[in-house]
This record gives structure tokens, C-alpha cells and sequence, in this order.
């Protein structure tokens, strides 16, 4: 990993981030827009799953997708912003590499969700329906791993070696 952080550090970004003083705080708050978006969606859904708001049916709200989707997207380009422009905090950082093992985690838990065919049954749920077993465990597993995406992303200015980019 400290190899592709090295490489992937680009002149531009850092130049970017550098020069301009208004640069990282309006990434910042692009990275909490996508955030927003994409954990406030996925958890509407993941509690609707686990038996909240029983009242609401499912299909309704899985429109929403494509906007967590645009989310997890804003989050993805700035977050590469925010590595590439200073690596060498990223790369020694227990919390950086926890909090991608969390991202790849929750990525595999859609992708379970949707390729055994859980999706399915769930978009079936009308008002009041329980979901599937499986469906609460995905939707279990979801809360659990985006509120550790979330944890551990705060914790990177805590838990980082500063000057590490000194190379």
C-alpha cells in the first residue's frame, strides 16, 4: 500500500491543496455532502430492512440509490484528492487503512445484496411487510460497516503519523 500511495501522490493535487487555502475546506464539505448522502440513504434503507418505519414500502425508497450512489462518488474523488495531496500521513495511518477495509467491506455486502438475489425480495416488501432474514443481516452488516467508514474517518487526523510525507 505504501508503494501506491507513493506513486498515486500527484503534483497537481498537492499544488491544489497547497495554493489554494480555500481548497481543502470546500473539499471537506463536498466529502460531508457525499457522505450525507450516501449514509443517510443506505441507512434509511438498512433500518426499513431491520423493521423500522414498517409502514413505508421498500421499492419507494430504493429509488434513492442512484443519489447514495452520486454520493459514494463525491466522496470517492475527493477522498483521492485528499491522498494524493499528502500520502505519507495516509500511508502509515491505521485508521486510513481500517477505514478502506471498511469501504471494501461494504462494497462486497451490496454486491452480496444484490447478487444472491435480496434485492429482489425485498423490493417485493409492501407496507408493513417483514424483510427476509438475510435482508436484516445485510442491512445489519451495512449499518455496521458505513458507521465504521464514518468512525474511522474521523479518527485519521488523530491517528496519523504527522510529517510522514517527508519523502
Amino acid at each position: 500500500m505504501d508503494t501506491f500511495l507513493f506513486h498515486f501522490k500527484t503534483a497537481y493535487a498537492f499544488w491544489l491543496v497547497d495554493h489554494f487555502h480555500w481548497m481543502w475546506p470546500m473539499l471537506e464539505t463536498l466529502h460531508f455532502i457525499g457522505m450525507a448522502l450516501l449514509v443517510g440513504i443506505v441507512s434509511i434503507l438498512d433500518l426499513r430492512m431491520l423493521g423500522v418505519a414498517k409502514g413505508l414500502p421498500i421499492a419507494p425508497l430504493q429509488r434513492l440509490v442512484p443519489w447514495a450512489v452520486f454520493g459514494f462518488v463525491i466522496n470517492l474523488l475527493t477522498g483521492l484528492i485528499f491522498v494524493s495531496s499528502a500520502p505519507g500521513n495516509y500511508n502509515t495511518s491505521i485508521a486510513f487503512r481500517l477505514k478502506v477495509l471498511f469501504i471494501l467491506l461494504a462494497g462486497l455486502n451490496v454486491l452480496a445484496f444484490y447478487v444472491t438475489g435480496i434485492s429482489r425480495a425485498v423490493d417485493a416488501l409492501g407496507p408493513g411487510a417483514d424483510a427476509p432474514r438475510s435482508a436484516k443481516v445485510v442491512a445489519g452488516i451495512s449499518l455496521f460497516l458505513w458507521v465504521g467508514v464514518m468512525f474511522w474517518g474521523r479518527m485519521l487526523p488523530f491517528l496519523w503519523t504527522q510529517g510522514a510525507n517527508a519523502e
